[in-house]
This record gives C-alpha cells, sequence and structure tokens, in this order.
C-alpha cells in the first residue's frame, strides 16, 4: 500500500469521515522539540497510480502534536499546536485565506483535539498545562476550561454515544472521566503507575474505554466497575503512545509505541495480540482506523512517514 514522505516528523494522522481515500497528517520539525510545523491532506490513489497526493499544506511557526477533522463540515480540520493555540483550516479556501480561525489560550502545548461526533459542533483540546478545554468554532472563547489534572493531559475524547460525556488521560497517572454538565470530573480511575499517554472509548460499548501508559500496556475498563481493569495488554517494548478502537470491531484495537511498532489488539480472546507491524524506523507516533473503509490503518512516525494499508498486508508493500 502507498506511502507519503513528510519534509517533518509525524506526530498524528486522521482518516476523514466524509471521503474513504482522504486523510490528514499532523508533522513537527526537529522531533517538536523546535521549529516549524505543517498539516498534509492527502488524498490516498485511486489505481492504477500507486502514489498519495497531496490535496493540500498548511504551515505553521511551530509543530502541529495532533489534528482533528470536524464532523459537521467536510472541509474543515483543527490542529492542536505546539504554541498553545487552536487553529481551523478549510479546505476550501486557498492557503492565502487560511487559517481561518486561531484560538489561543492554552498556556502550554496542546497535544490532543477532538470533535463531537454526536453533538457535531464542539471540540476538546487538551495540553500541558494541565488542562482540558470546549470549543465551538464561532465563538471566540473557549466554552468552559476543566483543571483537575495535576499534570499535562495527553489526550481528552468524546464519548461516541454520549454528547456530554469526555474522558482525559494526563501524565498525573489517571483516566478522568466528565460530563460537561457536571462542575467537576465524574470518575477518577488511577489507570496506572506511570503517565498515562492516551484513552479511547469502545465504538460498540459506551461503559468501555482503553488507556495507553508509559508502563508499555493497554489497559481496557469498564466505567461501572474499575477496581480491576477488564483486560491488561502486554506485547509493546517501550510506552505506548495511541490507542484507538475500530469503528467496525466492538473487541478489535489499534495502538502504537516508542518501539517503532504498529499492534492490533482482540481483547476478548486469550492471545490478544493479533497483529503487529514493524514498518517504522522511528518511532510510531500516529496512528488511526478508518470509519469508511474496514480494516484500513494509517500511521505515521519520527521517521517522517506515513503509511497506509489493509490489515494483513505488509504496509511496505506496494
Amino acid at each position: 500500500m502507498p506511502v507519503f514522505k513528510t519534509p517533518f516528523n509525524g506526530y498524528s494522522v486522521k482518516f476523514s469521515p466524509f471521503y474513504e481515500s482522504r486523510l490528514a497528517v499532523a508533522t513537527s520539525q526537529n522531533f517538536g522539540i523546535l521549529g516549524n510545523g505543517r498539516l498534509h491532506v492527502l488524498d490516498l490513489p485511486s489505481s492504477p497510480t500507486p502514489q498519495i497526493s497531496e490535496l493540500a499544506s498548511f504551515e505553521t511557526a511551530d509543530g502541529v502534536y495532533d489534528l482533528a477533522w470536524s464532523e459537521s463540515h467536510e472541509s474543515l480540520l483543527v490542529a492542536a499546536v505546539a504554541d498553545g493555540s487552536l487553529k481551523i483550516y478549510d479546505l476550501a479556501l486557498p492557503a492565502s485565506s487560511n487559517p481561518i480561525r486561531s484560538f489561543h489560550e492554552h498556556t502550554r502545548e496542546v497535544h490532543s483535539a477532538d470533535y463531537n461526533p454526536v453533538r457535531r459542533d464542539s471540540f476538546l483540546s487538551s495540553s500541558w498545562d494541565d488542562t482540558v478545554k470546549l470549543w465551538t468554532i464561532d465563538r471566540p472563547t473557549s466554552v468552559r476550561t476543566f483543571k483537575e489534572h495535576a499534570y499535562c493531559v495527553y489526550s481528552a475524547v468524546w464519548n461516541p454515544r454520549h454528547g456530554d460525556v469526555f474522558a482525559s488521560a494526563s501524565g498525573d497517572c489517571t483516566l478522568r472521566i466528565w460530563d460537561v454538565r457536571e462542575p467537576g470530573s465524574t470518575m477518577i480511575i488511577p489507570a496506572h503507575e506511570f503517565e498515562v499517554l492516551s484513552c479511547d472509548w469502545n465504538k460498540y460499548d459506551d461503559c468501555c474505554i482503553a488507556t495507553a501508559s508509559v508502563d508499555k500496556t493497554i489497559k481496557v475498563w469498564d466505567v461501572r466497575s474499575y477496581r480491576v481493569p477488564v483486560s491488561v495488554l502486554n506485547g509493546h517494548g517501550y510506552a505506548v503512545r495511541k490507542v484507538k478502537f475500530s469503528p467496525h470491531r466492538q473487541s478489535l484495537m489499534v495502538s502504537c509505541s516508542y518501539d517503532m511498532t504498529v499492534c492490533l489488539w482482540d481483547y476478548m480472546v486469550e492471545d490478544a495480540l493479533v497483529g503487529r507491524y514493524d514498518h517504522h524506523t522511528e518511532f510510531a507516533v500516529g496512528v488511526d482506523m478508518s470509519v469508511l473503509v474496514e480494516g484500513l490503518l494509517a500511521s505515521t512516525g519520527w521517521d517522517e512517514l506515513v503509511y497506509v494499508w489493509q490489515h494483513g498486508t505488509d504496509p511496505r508493500a506496494f
């Protein structure tokens, strides 16, 4: 399947919820430590051309750590930027007219962005300033700031069924569940003994959530009874950077790690590791599964490469 070379180090990759052949990639120069960023929007080849084509790219003065596609407008993207800003880009407009919005409230790097899939009118950002913020596209300031975590919030993700509920994963080793109608978090899960880098909700069970940690494990939790995890998945050799549940199969999830691999898991079977891909030659830090094409995976990493492949095939094979 096709590969795309980015000028900078890959940080995040997300498939479009509107077009099955479109995806976007967030990248940062110099491993995100110092320098510019770039957001790439890519179109997968329609055979016979094997090349991925770049539909658009947007430069930022600082690294881009994450992105989110709008759930209501096919041409809109949110970028999470290292200068503490969130920038909105519109693919329907020329590069000179972008970004169409820039929100700057976070006092440290913005590490994640997630669009509400139920309400489709708002999005979350999480930051190294220990907070999560709720935004709408047309409001110049954030709707609300959620401040309870004691360290960087690496990920904040909406529940796929409840439009008011989200989860946040933090370097303070906790997973918190929030309801935007409540004054504080509704649940605090001491998920790992090391930093929690990522979390994602099961798309078929709204009480099930996974966490990924520096401790090399992925844990699956039932929020109705969270004293012990439903499952603990071992197999990565270093910190697990991202975890993502399948949009098509309830017990399937994908993860990527500083061990340079992308792993596929079925947490309901005894031998949970059902696939391991070692195509990256540097830290694998971004991974996604297509909502529109079952089994289609994408990953990116610090080797400046974006791979798109069908599960069960070699990502490097053309």
